[in-house]
């Protein structure tokens, strides 16, 4: 039986699903914050809420809908990032609802989907009926949808990625070849994965879609505007001005800062995320940030799921 969904965000990826959904039958009531109206509105006749606004906006939000939501009425969190104050996921300030949570997440680029290629993704959820209904009602011809029980691994890992997706543009940016672009993102899943254990995730979850899947399609593709910052900012452009010419929210920015702030509070090492930070804050070049990574401490090789938190050197 088709959903009566309703949508919060018409961004790249927000646009997509609707367009997906629709083409399956389902009825999708819509709403984006830059056309306004009462967004608490669609709760009253719908029976899933999508939400997929940029990270920045999800407080927001959350605030105008908590008061009018149905008992009951199930969420599906599109949001990436982490909230750069509470430095908590979007699923995690979606908790107080008074129905179950889910998280979208996976190799998802949004210009790929809407061009009819194939992908496939995960919805994690603590609620195992919820997110085998939503997989057996959203999966479609080009998306095939999977389950697991971590929202909140499958959140980190969607959000970290970004990080380190803007890595790996600068170091494209700056040419320093293929075997530095691969050595940078097996490190950066290490990394990933120090935070994504320390916030509770399941190590599982790191090497699945919404883990390695995700990030190798994020940071090895144009289409990724997290990619394209790091790539603008290797040319010596700054953020804002990258921001301007990529013309759409860059999560990788604000994540990059959650992720030193984790670091800072539970003492972990986060070597690469502390070098995208002092990149976008101008404390250091890109080329002086790649000097620093390599003339790190030379060390015994650790990663996967027997690396103690805090051992990413």
């Amino acid at each position: 039986m088709p959903l009566r969904i309703a949508l919060y965000g018409r961004g790249a990826w927000g646009s997509t699903l609707e367009a997906l959904w629709r083409h399956q039958g389902h009825q999708v009531h819509s709403w984006s914050r830059q056309e306004g109206g009462e967004p608490a509105l669609m709760l009253c006749q719908c029976d899933l809420a999508v939400v997929a606004v940029a990270m920045a906006g999800v407080e927001a939000l959350a605030g105008r809908l908590r008061p009018h939501w149905p008992q009951g009425l199930p969420l599906l969190s599109c949001s990436k990032g982490i909230d750069p104050e509470r430095l908590i996921t979007a699923s995690q300030i979606w908790g107080g609802q008074h129905g179950p949570v889910a998280v979208l997440s996976g190799p998802n680029l949004a210009t790929e989907l809407a061009a009819g290629l194939p992908a496939a993704s995960v919805i994690a959820s603590a609620d195992a009926g919820l997110a085998e209904h939503l997989q057996v009602q959203l999966s479609c011809d080009n998306l095939r949808l999977y389950t697991n029980a971590d929202p909140v691994g499958t959140e980190v890992a969607g959000a970290l990625k970004n990080v380190m997706a803007l890595a790996a543009g600068l170091c494209d940016g700056l040419e320093l070849g293929a075997n530095a672009r691969a050595s940078l993102l097996t490190r950066g899943l290490v990394e990933i994965g120090v935070v994504l254990e320390g916030l509770g995730g399941s190590i599982n979850t790191l090497y699945g879609l919404a883990g390695l899947g995700d990030l190798l399609a994020t940071a090895t593709s144009p289409l990724s505007r997290n990619y394209r910052c790091g790539l603008l900012l290797a040319s010596g452009c700054q953020p804002s001005e990258a921001i301007e010419r990529i013309g759409a929210t860059v999560e990788g920015l604000q994540t990059a800062r959650a992720a030193v702030f984790l670091a800072q509070r539970e003492g972990w090492n986060l070597p690469i995320c502390t070098q995208v930070v002092a990149v976008t804050a101008g404390a250091v070049t890109p080329a002086a940030a790649a000097r620093l990574l390599m003339g790190r401490g030379l060390r015994a090789e650790a990663g996967g799921p027997s690396t103690p938190l805090g051992c990413s050197e």
